[in-house]
């Protein structure tokens, strides 16, 4: 799934191409795309026409469009497959097509929903006084935010009681971080994926966060990372991350660090990747 730059470089992409301009009209073309919004696709529809779209606005992996004209956004399930396309008018439709909004302006552009896997889709929230839709309210901030707190992080990581990669993939401490990019961080911080967080002091756990940022930023400045043709920006571009990964989906290559041959191990119904001899498993009590 899209982690937080594969995100923001799409939220870049709608701030330019969408932002303020007013919705003509909106076609749902696959019920499944809206099936979030519990009042249906003629609701959904209904409730974009006539309004201004906001500046694009996310919080770790969760994209939204605010209405600026309402205290409602629309919030942007991606799942496993979907693309937020602007397209010309005439483009032909894409196979995978479930939603269209088009604007009320000469720019000959409209928006595109494409769900291969139908796992993705749109819907419509009330705004929480912060300006979230109510639905991802609970969602921490991002490394990349601002007002990300540091301290809370680390005073959360000492009461969580769990191991590290667990707490990086957790939504609720930290957003924005998944498989990838925690991988990434942990080669780069030579920690291993089942370290305790009880045991982290304050540095540890500030060095570790200038890693997740580092990755993070790097991502970004490529366009993200993709593996196929499922994730791409809104002019349908892949991003070159991949070309640079140190750890994910190395494994049995040389570690580009001290060359022991890289490791993948199960873990939560995903994979870890990581080094056995720069991230040394933590010791089992007896």
């Amino acid at each position: 799934m899209p982690e937080l730059p594969e995100v923001e470089v799409v939220r870049r992409g709608l701030e330019r191409w969408v932002a303020h301009r007013v919705v003509a009209d909106a076609e749902v073309l696959h019920p499944r795309a809206v099936r979030r919004h519990i009042a249906g696709a003629d609701d959904f529809a209904h409730r974009l026409k006539g309004h201004r779209v906001g500046v694009p606005s996310r919080r770790g992996k969760y994209l939204w469009l605010p209405l600026e004209d309402t205290r409602q956004s629309i919030l942007a399930h991606l799942g496993m497959s979907g693309q937020l396309l602007v397209q010309p008018n005439t483009a032909p439709d894409e196979k995978h097509l479930r939603i269209r909004v088009r604007f009320a302006d000469a720019l000959a552009t409209e928006l595109r929903f494409v769900d291969q896997r139908t796992f993705g889709g749109l819907s419509l929230h009330d705004n929480t006084p912060e300006g979230l839709p109510d639905v991802i309210a609970h969602i921490a901030r991002d490394p990349l935010d601002p007002l990300f707190d540091e301290d809370a992080f680390h005073q959360a990581l000492r009461r969580k009681r769990t191991t590290i990669k667990r707490a990086l993939l957790d939504q609720s401490l930290i957003s924005g971080v998944g498989n990838i990019y925690a991988d990434e961080a942990l080669w780069r911080a030579r920690v291993h994926y089942e370290r305790p967080t009880a045991g982290f002091t304050r540095p540890r756990t500030a060095e570790l966060l200038g890693h997740v940022r580092d990755v993070m930023s790097a991502a970004l400045a490529v366009g993200g990372t993709s593996f196929d043709s499922l994730y791409v920006n809104v002019n349908g571009e892949s991003g070159y991350f991949d070309r640079s990964l140190d750890a994910y989906g190395r494994a049995g290559l040389p570690c580009k660090r001290c060359g022991t041959p890289m490791r993948r191990r199960p873990w939560m119904n995903r994979s870890s990747y990581f080094c056995p001899k720069c991230q040394r498993a933590p010791r089992v009590a007896s």
